[in-house]
């Protein structure tokens, strides 16, 4: 993989362009210069996205008067269906990695639940990521720190100009275009979260929907952005993957075991991503649970060998 991002550590500054930033306690230095708000095109999809983004945050701040156990629990049994089942499972190690296989009536239940975490829909978010992998770290890839911590971390998602400028074309997800669940899906994406906040309101009121939409979402979506930013920032490398991908401890325990994201990226097609025992990954022990009751089959995991081609050890004698 490619890492077109200079790091401090590589350089004592002198090559670098004055107007090069160092993102504090990392070593990645900020090389873009995409503006995130001013001095661009602003489409309408971008002020849709930012409005709902605005808007749901700031239903977050009735929390404190509005709270009970049962909206508290109902938000954390949400943080968990969309967060574990549908965003960590369903969306990530499943449709965009392929590293295992389900049944398509448990595949299709999982993914509603990653649809519900209003990340987009399934075709968006994987076509996304893949294009993460295949442009890690570099000026095409949708969200790396090269334009900042802030651009990684959400900026990105109000930029559809930047988007259509890396990626014109978009066939990367042919896979789930060929599926009716998924073109439906697409095209009905948004009944689907205004419905869930309907559902809430009628069941519980106005606490369920702080609850169960606004403190649920948010906290899933700061979650899913920290792996995409802070594990790009902070942390430690144990493979060699050209990359800037970290792994990031207390990320891993709040993502289900997406915050060991350098091995992730040393290893994609995994369906494992903590690697030492000692590496929390729930994602990984529910994976492990379906393939002992034999509904997931084709897990995919590294062998010995992957992970001597990755070995930092291997790559320096192989240099040497």
């Amino acid at each position: 993989m490619r890492n077109l991002l200079v790091s401090v550590s590589e350089s004592d500054g002198r090559n670098q362009p004055s107007d090069h930033r160092k993102i504090p306690f990392s070593d990645v230095v900020i090389t873009g210069t995409r503006n995130q708000f001013l001095e661009r095109k602003w489409r309408p999809i971008d002020i849709q996205v930012a409005t709902w983004v605005i808007s749901v945050h700031l239903l977050t701040l009735f929390a404190p008067i509005t709270f009970s156990w049962d909206a508290f629990w109902i938000a954390f049994v949400g943080y968990l269906l969309t967060g574990i089942l549908g965003v960590t499972l369903a969306y990530h190690r499943l449709l965009a990695h392929h590293s295992l296989k389900l049944p398509k009536f448990l595949e299709y239940s999982f993914v509603y639940f990653g649809v519900l975490a209003a990340q987009r829909d399934p075709i968006f978010w994987v076509s996304m990521h893949r294009y993460h992998h295949q442009f890690v770290d570099s000026e095409k890839d949708a969200h790396s720190p090269i334009n900042g911590f802030w651009f990684s971390h959400m900026g990105w998602l109000f930029d559809s100009g930047y988007i259509l400028e890396k990626y014109r074309e978009r066939k990367n997800v042919e896979d789930l275009k060929k599926q009716a669940f998924y073109m439906f899906i697409r095209k009905t994406y948004m009944w689907h979260i205004l419905g869930c906040g309907a559902l809430l309101y009628i069941w519980g009121g106005f606490p369920y929907l702080v609850w169960g939409m606004g403190v649920r979402t948010v906290w899933v979506y700061h979650l899913t952005f920290l792996v995409n930013s802070a594990c790009h920032i902070w942390g430690y490398q144990a493979w060699n993957t050209g990359d800037l991908s970290k792994n990031n401890w207390w990320v891993a325990i709040l993502t289900f075991g997406e915050g060991w994201h350098n091995n992730h990226h040393a290893f994609e097609f995994s369906a494992r991503h903590g690697l030492e025992w000692w590496q929390i990954d729930i994602s990984w022990y529910i994976i492990s649970l379906l393939r002992a009751v034999g509904l997931a089959t084709n897990v995919k995991l590294p062998t010995e060998a992957h992970k001597l081609k990755k070995s930092f050890n291997t790559s320096d004698d192989v240099s040497k």
